[in-house]
Formats: structure tokens, C-alpha cells, sequence
């Protein structure tokens, strides 16, 4: 169970997310080994959950991800599934 996000936006036919990839956060908590989050990249933009297990770590690749689309387009749109 978690909070499911949509981030919408215009994927450019060349996007690359090799840099959006090395700067995400580790998304397991190490000592309950429980996943914090996950995401995809979706033709429509970004798919992100957060598993409510950390809300610090879970934020920071939320907004990554919110950055990352808005590097790429002129507008997003962020969906609460």
C-alpha cells in the first residue's frame, strides 16, 4: 500500500534518463529491507508509488523525477492515482 503518482508530460523522443537513473536515491531501507519507492518511465511520462516507508528518501526521488519532467517539457501535470 502507498501513495501513487502520475507525472505527465510531453516525453521527447530522445529522452534519456541515464542522468535522472544515478542521481536517484537507494529505494530500500537497509535495515527492514522494505522498498521505499519505486518508479517507471512510462510514453506519457513518469508512474511513481511511495510506499510510505520513508518519507525523507521517498520525497527527494519525487522531486527528481518532477525536475527531471520539467527539464524535458514546458508543462507537467502531476495526477494522485
Amino acid at each position: 500500500m502507498g501513495i501513487e503518482y502520475k507525472i505527465q508530460f510531453s516525453v521527447p523522443e530522445n529522452y534519456d534518463p541515464t542522468s535522472l537513473l544515478q542521481n536517484m536515491p537507494f529505494p530500500v531501507a537497509s535495515k527492514e529491507t522494505l522498498e521505499i519507492y519505486n518508479y517507471s518511465i512510462e510514453p506519457d511520462g513518469f508512474y511513481f508509488i511511495d510506499h510510505l516507508v520513508d518519507k525523507q528518501v521517498s520525497s527527494h526521488a519525487l522531486r527528481l523525477l518532477i525536475d527531471a519532467a520539467l527539464s524535458a517539457s514546458v508543462s507537467i501535470r502531476i495526477i494522485e492515482l
